[in-house]
Formats: structure tokens, C-alpha cells, sequence
């Protein structure tokens, strides 16, 4: 569990009562009880109100509010409040505004607009930490920290360059090195003083791709390092109590992976649109919960019923919200929180979906869909949580591989790094086979299925874990654009793909793009000896030229001066074995690829359920749950093969079961 202060899963919103007159407080925490809410986020965007001058410090409103919440059962997500500065800050200290990729110097004004390199930035926001530590420490409210808020400034400034200089000298240790690592012989690049190097800014030097991408793991080190300032300070003064920050799933500038070695727990913010398909939001719900090697998750983030950023801001439809919710559970979280708890009176997001509307009652469609969420999340009491997902598949993700296609150069613009791992992810969502991501440089002991998706940058370790794999009878299947540079973006010159050209047994020759909206034609083979085709797949983005070096191919390419070339091939390795998959294949031809392996080796949905319904189970000791969720508008029936029980009504289920338009069974 995140916090043994609340034993069951959290539920609750970001809620911000320095907005409102104290009058309102009492009737929030009436309406709080009403909808089961048992945290609140607070107070996230509240810097000047707790310290309105560099030398005075007034939280007595939030000692007062935070009593309040705890006499009425509602516990703290106790927020430092550091996302935006106040504007007497920027205004004394020039050097926490930041400059803009275009060299342009940032006036004062909305969040997380401050250099992560600022020295009084990090000197004042650790102070208001400090006192906010010192003065809650012992407060029975208090069950986590929330470390500033979706963390994301970049900043080109001088004070940056400084900053970048030395993470190079300590990444290379010498000119020479960098030089080399850079490959800067290229175009008279070539540095002769640290002081020659800047940032890659539109008016710089962004033609050295090593550069480009060093810069941008130099960023997501010093957001890390704004964040670690303040979390050093936790850890001495309230050890015990865990801390987070709230994630933004495939968020591109931040590595991830990094960021959640120095979480307690993941939890991020979920926003899909209306339009956003299911598999969408279940991918990234698994991608946080890999984050920390499939530990569960808190839903930091979500609206109850309509955003107000986008052009159009449409009403989730009812029962949507529910069923999204629940899709939270299902794939790992512990806890459902909300942004917001009351729609403000004005202010940018006063439009922004909240429990409470502007009506501020409790007789609106959205606060009786929230508090029925309640109730049915507190009747499950502390059974979920804790439970783990059991995924024997694994996909790899590397945000720095995902900078280094998509900043660099190469055959084409098409292929986006994100979209390779969703395209596979997206047809095992339709099989509900489950998945968790990983480091390419993590753990993969527990997958028997691992999948490479254009991992273009291969790094020390990866090849000989993805080899362990196959070894003791697990797959690999990997995708084009793979092994072709190392850490630093040097190409590897024994021929793609690099260190995994023994694990698939092929060699990549070339790499011929297509045009987009292009196609080229795959034929699947038979099992020999008859080889005829049984099945003819499309298939776009690219084709590469590969050479079977003791792998057997599986798919041809039929049109074309590519015809009769290998599309897929497989490689025996050991116990197991490796398929290489040299194109962008079409849903079906992924299908045909995966069946066979996940058959292999045991791997199938938990129920037969009729298609859009998704399935996914959580394990905890000898307890299993299953989740049913219809992502359909439409009512489907769910033939369940043994009885079971709803945790939801606590009603006996067996046989065929009616699941109407959105809905959810929590089955054990």
C-alpha cells in the first residue's frame, strides 16, 4: 500500500481553498464526505499565499484547512507548492526566468516558468520546503508528499551553459573524448575550450545530433535535480512519510525511468479525449506502472466530466468517467484522484471539470457520478490494494532512444519512436494480453515475451539481457530502425543491427523508406515444407534489406524490386527464439506474428469477451481480481466460465452476464 495512514484506495482532487473565503471550507468537507472522498492534493499553486514576501512566511490558513480535512476523515497530499514562483521572486531575481529555445528571455507568468539551473530558484524553493517539512512533520493528516507539480521547464540560458559545460566534463572528462563521442570532425565542429560549447538554441548550433541530444539528457538531469533539492529536504525532516510527483505519461523531455528511481511511488496525470481509443490511456497507465518495475500506481490526475485547454471541450458522456476510473485500477492504481475538487470563480481553469460546479452543491450529474465512484471504491475496502499485475509480455521504452530517432536524422521522418510501441501495444490490448514496460537496461527476468520497438539506440547491457532471454526459452521480437548507433549516436560499424545481429541472426543491408500513405505487400509462408503463402499483409514507413544469417524467413515482401526480399524472419537461440520484423507492419500481420509465440509459451486473455470489452487482472498472495470493462457504447453479454463474485454489488456472477454501455465488473 502507498501509505499504511490510508489503508484502501485513495480518492480525492487537487483542491484549492486559498481561492475561497473560509466560510466556503465547512461545506467543502460536507460535500467531501458525501462523495467518499477520503484525500485532497493541497495546496499545489499556493507559493505567495504561504510565504508573500522573501522574509515572511504566513501558513497559518493552511495549519487551519489541514485540521479541518483531518476532522473529517480526509487525509493530506501535502503539495510544496514550488510549480509556479511568486512574482516578487522573479522580480529581485532575474535569474530564475528562463529563455526560450528561440533565445527570447521569459517575462513572469504562468507555471513552471523558471531555469532549473537558477541558483536562487533552488535556494528558495528549498527554503519554503524546509519550513512547510518542519512545521507539518508530525501532522496526523499528512500521508504523502507532492513534490511541485508536472514538472517540465527548459531553459537555454547562460546560466544553463554554464551548467551544461560541467555535465559534460563530468560525462566525457576531456575535450578529446566529447569531440570524439561527437563525431565532431564533421563540418569543422570540433571544440578546443569547454567555454566554446553553448546550448542548441534556433539561433545556435542543433546540426550536431550528439550535441542536440546530450542537451536534452542534460534538461531532464536538472529538472530531476530541482526536484531531488526539494525531496532531500523531505527525507531528513519527515522520513517515512513517501513522496511523489505527478508524471504526465509519454511526457517526451523527461526521462521517466529516471525520475521514478527517486519516487516512492509513480502517479501521473491522465487526460484522454473523447476520441482517444481505450488502448490509448491503458498503455499509459502501464508505461508509469513500469516505471518501478510493475509496483502500483497513483491516478494523480484526471478530470471528472470536461477539460478547458482544448479547442472543443466536450462532457464525458455518463459512465465514462466510471469506466475510466476503474480502467485505473484495473491496470495498477491505488489511488483515483481528480483535478479539481471546486471549479474556481475565475482564473484560467474555471471552466476545468470538478466535483463541484459553480452551482457549488451537490445536485449537479457530475458530483452524483463522483460520489458513487466513491462509494463503490470504499466498498472494496483494502482488498485491491497492494495487488500487482501479472504481465509476462514486455515492451521496451528508452526516452533517450526516443530523442535520439526523433531529434537526430535518418531515412524518414515517418517513423515516430512512440508510435512503433503503441502499434504493437495496441493489438495486444485487443487480444488483453497484458503488458508492462521496461528500461532496455532493467530487469527482463520476469517476461517470457519481450518487444523491441525500434530501439535505434542499443546501449551497454541491453544486447547480452535480451539474449538471456531467448536463452532460457523466452521471445524477442524486434522492429526495423533497430541497433544502428550507440549511447552517443555513433553508428555501429558491424552492420545493423549492431549488438543484436547475433540474438536475430540478420543482417539489415539498407533501409528503403516509403512515401507516406505508401504501401508495400507482405506474404506470410506456410511451415515447411509447403511454403505456400497463407496470408498477404500490408505493410508502411520503411523497408529493410534483410539477410538471414541462420534465421528462417517468415514473411516476404511481394511488390516491387523488394519482392521475394525477407520482411520477418526467426532466429533459434537457445531455448527460445528472436524475430525480427523489418517494416511497419498492419495490425493483422502483427497478429500473425504474435500468435504463435504467445501460444507457444501459454500466454492468453483471462475470459473470452466479445471485442472492444477489455480484461485485466490483478494478483495479490492467493486473491485474484478481474476486471471487465466494456469501453463500448453499447451493452454486450459476458459469458464468465466459473461463478464469481462483484466486489462492486457483492452479487454472485456465473454464465452469461448483461454489461451495459461503459460498464465495469470487479470480479474474484
Amino acid at each position: 500500500m502507498i501509505s499504511p495512514k490510508l489503508p484502501r484506495i485513495w480518492y480525492g482532487a487537487d483542491y484549492n481553498p486559498d481561492q475561497w473565503p473560509e466560510e466556503v471550507w465547512q461545506e467543502d468537507v460536507r460535500l467531501m464526505r458525501l462523495a467518499g472522498v477520503n484525500i485532497a492534493t493541497l495546496p499545489v499553486f499556493s507559493w505567495v499565499a504561504l510565504q508573500p514576501y522573501e522574509d515572511t512566511y504566513t501558513f497559518e490558513w493552511l495549519d487551519r484547512i489541514l485540521d479541518l480535512l483531518h476532522a473529517n476523515g480526509v487525509s493530506a497530499c501535502l503539495a510544496t507548492s514550488t510549480a509556479a514562483q511568486p512574482a516578487w521572486m522573479s522580480a529581485k531575481y532575474p535569474d530564475v526566468l528562463p529563455v526560450d529555445y528561440e533565445g527570447r528571455k521569459r517575462k513572469h507568468g504562468i507555471r513552471q516558468n523558471y531555469c532549473p539551473n537558477s541558483p536562487n530558484f533552488r535556494r528558495l524553493s528549498r527554503a519554503l520546503v524546509q519550513k512547510m517539512a518542519e512545521r507539518y512533520a508530525r501532522h496526523p493528516g499528512l500521508v504523502i508528499w507532492h513534490v511541485s507539480n508536472e514538472y517540465g521547464p527548459m531553459c537555454y540560458c547562460e546560466e544553463c551553459a554554464k551548467a551544461f559545460r560541467t555535465w559534460l566534463q563530468a560525462r566525457y572528462g576531456s575535450l578529446d573524448e566529447l569531440n570524439r563521442r561527437w563525431y565532431t570532425a564533421f563540418w569543422s565542429h570540433g571544440y578546443t575550450d569547454w567555454s566554446q560549447i553553448e546550448t542548441p538554441t534556433s539561433t545556435g548550433d542543433t546540426s550536431t545530433p550528439s550535441h542536440v541530444l546530450d542537451y536534452k539528457r542534460f534538461q531532464s538531469d536538472s529538472v530531476l535535480d530541482c526536484y531531488r533539492n526539494e525531496v532531500q529536504v523531505l527525507r531528513a525532516v519527515t522520513p517515512g512519510v513517501p513522496i511523489t510527483t505527478n508524471l504526465m505519461g509519454a511526457y517526451k523531455d523527461l526521462d521517466y525511468f529516471k525520475w521514478a528511481a527517486e519516487m516512492d511511488v509513480v502517479s501521473w496525470d491522465s487526460y484522454p479525449g473523447l476520441q482517444t481509443p481505450a488502448w490509448d490511456t491503458a498503455m499509459r497507465h502501464d508505461l508509469m506502472r513500469g516505471l518501478k518495475g510493475g509496483k502500483p500506481i497513483m491516478l494523480m490526475e484526471q478530470t471528472p466530466d470536461q477539460v478547458n485547454w482544448q479547442g472543443i471541450n466536450p462532457l464525458k458522456p455518463a459512465g465514462v468517467m466510471r469506466l475510466q476510473s476503474w480502467q485505473a485500477v484495473a491496470h495498477g492504481a491505488d489511488a483515483v484522484m481528480f483535478f479539481q475538487w471546486r471549479r474556481g470563480r475565475g482564473g484560467y481553469e474555471k471552466f476545468h471539470g470538478a466535483f463541484v460546479a459553480h452551482t457549488g452543491d451537490e445536485y449537479t450529474r457530475t458530483f452524483r457520478e463522483c460520489a458513487a465512484l466513491g462509494a463503490e471504491l470504499a466498498a472494496t475496502g483494502d482488498a485491491i490494494i497492494g495487488s500487482t499485475v501479472p504481465a509476462r509480455v514486455g515492451i521496451l521504452f528508452d526516452w533517450e532512444c526516443w530523442w535520439a530517432v526523433e531529434y537526430g536524422s535518418g531515412p524518414t521522418r515517418e517513423l515516430r519512436y512512440v508510435q512503433q510501441a503503441e502499434r504493437w501495444y495496441c493489438v495486444l490490448h485487443g487480444m488483453n494480453v497484458a503488458v508492462e514496460f521496461a528500461h532496455p537496461q532493467g530487469d527482463l527476468s520476469k517476461f517470457d515475451v519481450v518487444i523491441v520497438p525500434s530501439l535505434y539506440m542499443v546501449k551497454p547491457g541491453t544486447a547480452e539481457a535480451l539474449e538471456a532471454v531467448a536463452e532460457r526459452g523466452g521471445a524477442v521480437i524486434g522492429s526495423l530502425w533497430t541497433g544502428i548507433v550507440d549511447g552517443t549516436d555513433l553508428a555501429f560499424l558491424t552492420g545493423y543491427p549492431g549488438p543484436l545481429r547475433r540474438l536475430f541472426g540478420v543482417w539489415n543491408e539498407e533501409i528503403d523508406p516509403m512515401e507516406p500513405g505508401a504501401e508495400q505487400r507482405v506474404c506470410f509462408a506456410a511451415p515447411a515444407p509447403a511454403g505456400a503463402c497463407i496470408g498477404t499483409q500490408t505493410c508502411s514507413v520503411a523497408v529493410e534489406r534483410l539477410h538471414p544469417e541462420g534465421s528462417e524467413v517468415l514473411a516476404s515482401y511481394t511488390e516491387g524490386w523488394h519482392a521475394g526480399e525477407p520482411a520477418v524472419t526467426r532466429n533459434a537461440y537457445g531455448q527460445g527464439e528472436a524475430v525480427y520484423v523489418g517494416t511497419d507492419l498492419d495490425d493483422e500481420a502483427r497478429r500473425m506474428v504474435l500468435n504463435p509465440i504467445l501460444s507457444a509459451r501459454g500466454i492468453a486473455a483471462p475470459l473470452d469477451v466479445p471485442a472492444g470489452v477489455e480484461v485485466m487482472q490483478r494478483v495479490k498472495g492467493d486473491r485474484t481480481f478481474t476486471f471487465v470493462l466494456n469501453n463500448k457504447s453499447a451493452a454486450v453479454s459476458v459469458s464468465l466460465p466459473r461463478a464469481y463474485t462483484d466486489l462492486l454489488t457483492g452479487a454472485a456472477l456465473s454464465g452469461d452476464v448483461d454489461l451495459p454501455a461503459y460498464g465495469v465488473l470487479a470480479l474474484e
